[in-house]
C-alpha cells in the first residue's frame, strides 16, 4: 500500500469516528455544524478558511499523480465565471511574486494568458503549478474562491483541508 493510500484511509478512519479533537482550536463555536460544502462556504468567512487551510493543506502528503487529475476533475465542474475568478487569483498572487502571466502561458503551456478566455485545461495547469510551487497562493486562493474544493473527491478534500473536512463530511457518513 502506498503512502498517499494508507495516509486516505487513516484520514477516512479519523473522520467517521468523529476525531475532531482539534475543531475547538479552529472555532470559537463548538457547536458549529455545515450541513454541506455550500453552507460551509457561505457560513464562513475568508480569514476562517484561510486559518483552516493553512494549518492543514500539505501539498507533500498527496502526491501529484493523484492530485493533478483531481484538480482537473474539480475545475472542469466549477462555472465558467468561477472558473475566471479562480484564474484570476492565482494570477494576481503570482504576479506579485514576479511571475508574469505571458510567462506563464509559455512556461505551462497554456493556450492564453487571460484568465476570462482560460478553458479548464489551462485552469487545471495552473492550479496543478501553483498547488506544487506555490501551496501557500494555493491556500489563498481557496480560501477566496473554495468552489473548487466542493468537486474534489472526500479522501483528496480530507487530505487538503483535514479539520474542515471533519466539519462538513463527518454529517454524510
Amino acid at each position: 500500500m502506498t503512502s498517499s493510500e494508507q495516509y486516505k484511509r487513516e484520514i477516512m478512519r479519523d473522520l467517521a469516528q468523529g476525531n475532531v479533537e482539534s475543531l475547538d482550536d479552529v472555532t470559537t463555536d463548538p457547536s458549529t455544524e455545515y450541513e454541506n460544502f455550500d453552507d460551509f462556504a457561505q457560513r464562513t468567512t475568508t480569514d476562517q478558511r484561510r486559518q483552516l487551510f493553512g494549518r492543514s493543506l500539505h501539498p507533500e502528503r498527496i502526491p501529484p499523480s493523484q492530485m493533478e487529475p483531481e484538480l482537473q476533475q474539480a475545475i472542469a465542474q466549477i462555472k465558467p465565471n468561477e472558473r475566471d475568478d479562480v484564474a484570476r487569483a492565482f494570477f494576481k498572487h503570482l504576479k506579485e511574486r514576479g511571475l508574469d502571466e505571458r510567462q506563464l502561458k509559455q512556461q505551462l503551456g497554456l493556450s492564453t494568458h487571460h484568465a476570462s478566455r482560460m478553458n479548464a485545461d489551462d485552469v487545471s495547469k495552473l492550479a496543478s503549478f501553483v498547488y506544487h510551487n506555490h501551496p501557500d497562493i494555493f491556500r489563498e486562493v481557496l480560501a477566496e474562491q473554495p468552489g473548487i474544493i466542493k468537486f474534489l473527491s472526500n479522501p483528496v478534500v480530507a487530505g487538503i483541508i483535514g479539520i474542515a473536512a471533519a466539519k462538513w463530511l463527518g454529517r454524510h457518513k
